[in-house]
């Protein structure tokens, strides 16, 4: 009886030792890799953490290849989260946003969402005023990528986007590469190769927020646009292929302006996108060894340069955000709680071929190229 006993025993404590999961560690952000672990389209989700030498973290998902938390230094040495994003991959699933995702296979609006291609006329989506605004409700946001750790500091992430899919000719391999220096700045590469010619436009879509993820507001902020112009739209986001100047007008960052300033003046852009929603045309044009855009926190004394190869950039104020999406921490994210800074080819490029051309060819390879570098202003 007593062999018994101490058999059973054994086995309970087997049994026991078996089925306890070790508990992970949760990120400097707060967040808990096992919650970013699922199946989507029978890949498997998960979260990679990237880490450099000053203890700044990054946290990416493979769903949508995604940005999900920045934590950087503020002014008191303090870690701030200065993206908005969610506590897990079933947020990400069931609660429809852009954030921290990769954008594609057309970031921003393509007219009534018709291009043609090599004399073809295809269709795209229409899912934004009867445009195609970000490659379509399927876009690379919601799709899986396959992600491969080169290493601490280095994730790539790629996608296969078959042959008309939402509508695109051509079948797309698309990499982005996603490098944590340890000089605080996040690099950004994409590549993309076709074997038919097609358009690309990829970018990032984070929702920056300097004073930390939690803070209300972006009013503060001062920004800086390094451009003499910009791509003025009409009362349904579209371009009209005009490039106006931004001498004398709201438009005007190329001094360090605070957003809140003259968001609400009476001027139509503003009233057509409900605030800044635009695309600026770029001083720097493609040179990466320039900084274009600075954004800065007076209260955390956080700044972001971005650097790009690309003409343009998107700055979008987070005017359609309306206090109904809770976030990290249970953080409610209300009107313009953020700040999109997303470097791009100008919209609706595809329809407007005096602007940077799109088209990729077979044999050819796209290549864009953004950094958001972090420093302190103290």
């Amino acid at each position: 009886m007593k062999k018994i006993m101490i058999a059973l025993t054994g086995l309970l404590l087997c049994v026991s030792s078996c089925t306890t999961q070790p508990v992970e560690e949760k990120t400097l952000s707060g967040l808990n890799p096992a919650d970013f672990r699922t199946e989507v389209n029978g890949k498997q989700t998960d979260l990679f953490v990237l880490k450099n030498k000053n203890g700044m973290e990054v946290c990416i998902t493979n769903y949508g290849g995604r940005i999900v938390s920045v934590m950087v230094p503020d002014k008191d040495g303090k870690m701030r989260d200065v993206v908005l994003g969610f506590d897990s991959i079933q947020d990400y699933l069931n609660i429809p946003t852009n954030f921290g995702a990769t954008i594609g296979r057309y970031g921003n609006r393509i007219n009534q969402g018709k291009i043609a291609v090599d004399g073809v006329d295809y269709q795209l989506p229409r899912n934004n005023h009867g445009h195609c605004l970000h490659g379509g409700p399927q876009g690379f946001d919601v799709q899986m990528f396959d992600a491969r750790r080169l290493s601490e500091q280095v994730v790539e992430m790629t996608y296969f986007s078959k042959d008309g899919e939402a509508g695109f000719p051509g079948n797309l391999t698309c990499k982005v590469t996603f490098s944590l220096t340890d000089d605080n700045a996040l690099d950004l590469r994409y590549s993309a190769e076709t074997d038919r010619t097609t358009v690309v436009n990829l970018t990032n879509h984070s929702y920056f927020n300097l004073d930390g993820d939690d803070s209300p507001k972006n009013a503060d902020h001062l920004l800086t646009i390094n451009a003499d112009g910009y791509t003025p739209v009409d009362s349904t986001l579209m371009t009209t292929g005009e490039i106006a100047p931004v001498e004398g007008t709201v438009m005007d960052f190329r001094q360090p302006t605070a957003i809140g300033a003259r968001i609400n003046d009476d001027f139509i852009q503003l009233q057509y996108g409900k605030g800044y929603d635009h695309n600026w045309v770029l001083n720097t044009q493609g040179d990466i060894s320039k900084v274009c855009t600075t954004l800065e926190s007076l209260k955390t004394g956080i700044v972001l340069d971005v650097y790009t190869n690309e003409p343009g950039i998107q700055f979008y104020a987070g005017n359609f955000l309306d206090g109904t999406v809770k976030g990290k921490r249970g953080v409610v994210y209300g009107h313009r709680a953020s700040v999109c800074l997303e470097t791009q080819k100008y919209p609706d490029t595809p329809n407007k071929p005096e602007w940077p051309s799109v088209l990729l060819k077979p044999g050819e390879k796209y290549d864009s190229h953004c950094i958001y570098k972090f420093s302190v202003k103290k």
